[in-house]
């Protein structure tokens, strides 16, 4: 092979395009997945670098990598080269991942009972590879380490399944044409696999195995759902579509819009990019499918007036807060349902200590514990200078989340771990006696 069959790597770009990229080698295109053995006929061997893997302690370099691997085995599978000499047995020599190779037989020979070390997960090709590609399948490697989004996600899977899928063919003796090798997507080419595999169950690459392979979170109907929006949409569109950030649920929903109403759905896309109100595609989608009677623009305006109506619904419900009456009489109408621990007063009087207590009515039955008109709460209170700021914060995010901006995925984390305590102290807060009608009563004191 020439140094100029492979581009050079491109800077960041699509995972879709790196695979394209990848496939113009012959014996990259040729990969398959198999579980190697670690010791004996057939195990990978390294050329330079020979260790012994017999020590009694793990190397301390390789110690987090082998408590992980104990535990969740090898998730990303090393790349071996497949060496055949006239006369002789095929031999694998490893390519990249040596790291992993010498934990993998550290745990084997250390740790002989864990399921984990029993085989090496390796991406064996035809060799000799050329350095070229060598740098190419780790440049794949390390850019496929960072977060995919869901068409990259989507190629990936396939292309995962489909060398799990050649190396089962192969094993059971049914040969791959180059062909089929030569197909460039990777939808395409499961099918023309699934054709040479045939009824052949003993073949067949699961869900449930690929996920596991790629020790992906993933359920087996996300998965599916995922690759079904790859294949119903055009290379291009889901190129875009993952630069918009447009959700794996939208994507569906755009696929049975485009199969039935192909020109709407065009339509709709070129005209919600070009004026950058992608945030709208969700509506415009559902409008679509519901109205078959509108065109492209009249969808979008319909969207438009859905969405505007929507967010003031949302805006109302936020802003109101409900009067000292009102709040009185919701008490009031759930008293039949469900008798309240607290009257309105005697919570007002725990917000506020100073203020004197109200003597409660009187019960038909047996009237309710007299409260001590010195309580008071068992810490200081939030100062409300903090509260409002906190409500300002949250108020603007609704309004940048509404407005289509989309939260980042570690900001997401941090923000359900800080609302996952704060729901802590309200529940707490609602355990001391105080309903949710005074809860509300009291703000409405408060502002």
């Amino acid at each position: 092979m020439t140094s100029t069959s492979l581009a050079a790597p491109p800077d960041g770009g699509s995972m879709i395009r790196l695979t394209e990229i990848l496939h113009r080698s012959v014996k990259l295109r040729q990969r398959r997945f198999e579980m190697l053995p670690l010791r004996g006929q057939g195990a990978p061997f390294t050329e330079p670098h020979a260790r012994n893997p017999s020590d009694s302690l793990p190397p301390s370099e390789l110690a987090d990598l082998i408590s992980s691997m104990s535990v969740i085995g090898l998730l990303e599978p090393v790349l071996a080269e497949e060496i055949v000499v006239d006369g002789k047995a095929p031999t694998i020599r490893l390519v990249t991942g040596e790291r992993r190779l010498r934990a993998m037989r550290w745990g084997a020979v250390n740790r002989p009972d864990n399921p984990h070390f029993q085989a090496l997960p390796a991406v064996v090709c035809p060799g000799p590879l050329s350095e070229e590609e060598r740098h190419m399948w780790r440049f794949v490697e390390n850019f496929a380490r960072e977060p995919l989004r869901p068409g990259e996600q989507a190629a990936a899977l396939l292309y995962q399944r489909c060398a799990i899928l050649v190396g089962k063919l192969l094993k059971a003796g049914k040969p791959v044409p180059q062909e089929v090798y030569a197909i460039p997507d990777p939808a395409e080419r499961f099918l023309a696999l699934e054709k040479i595999r045939g009824t052949d169950n003993s073949c067949a690459a699961p869900w449930s195995e690929v996920l596991d392979r790629l020790g992906l979170q993933l359920n087996e109907r996300k998965a599916g759902e995922l690759v079904r929006a790859f294949r119903a949409l055009p290379r291009d569109l889901t190129e875009e579509m993952d630069e918009a950030a447009v959700r794996l649920n939208t994507r569906i929903r755009f696929a049975e819009l485009r199969n039935g109403r192909a020109q709407a759905a065009e339509g709709i896309w070129a005209a919600l990019k070009s004026t950058k109100r992608l945030h709208l595609l969700p509506t415009a989608v559902n409008v679509g499918l519901e109205e078959p009677e509108l065109g492209p623009e009249e969808i979008i305006t319909e969207a438009e007036e859905r969405q505007d109506a929507a967010n003031a619904d949302r805006r109302a419900k936020l802003t109101r807060v409900p009067t000292r009456m009102e709040g009185q009489e919701e008490t009031e109408e759930g008293d039949d349902a469900a008798a309240s621990p607290l009257g309105v007063d005697e919570a007002a009087a725990i917000a506020e200590p100073d203020r004197p207590l109200q003597p409660a009515a009187p019960a038909p039955e047996a009237a309710p514990e007299a409260m001590p008109a010195d309580a008071a709460p068992s810490h200081p209170a939030v100062e409300p200078n903090t509260i409002r700021t906190a409500l300002d914060g949250i108020r603007g995010l609704l309004a940048e989340v509404r407005a289509g901006k989309e939260i980042a995925r570690y900001d997401r984390g941090s923000l359900r771990l800080a609302l996952r305590e704060l729901h802590a102290h309200l529940n707490d807060a609602s355990a001391d006696g105080a309903t949710d009608d005074d809860a509300i009563t009291e703000g409405s004191e408060a502002a």
